[in-house]
């Protein structure tokens, strides 16, 4: 998922999705422990996109918090 994409989600749907992508980087790994995927790659693809999800998250509540302040 790119961040552009990230950036235009509601904050509702961007912890939404946080949470299907932990599930499905669960399942990735266990499928991977299991028998090897025939495209590994997911897994660090799935963990590149956890991390922008993450980074939007922490970006909104800062940029919140300052304009509490403010």
């Amino acid at each position: 998922m790119k961040q552009e994409v990230i950036k235009e989600l509601s904050t509702a749907d961007i912890v939404d999705r946080l949470e299907e992508e932990k599930k499905h980087l669960i399942r990735l790994r266990i499928n991977h422990a299991v028998s090897p995927l025939d495209n590994p790659h997911q897994i660090s693809e799935n963990k590149k996109t956890i991390a922008r999800l993450v980074t939007e998250l922490r970006r909104r509540e800062i940029e919140e918090s300052n304009n509490k302040e403010s």
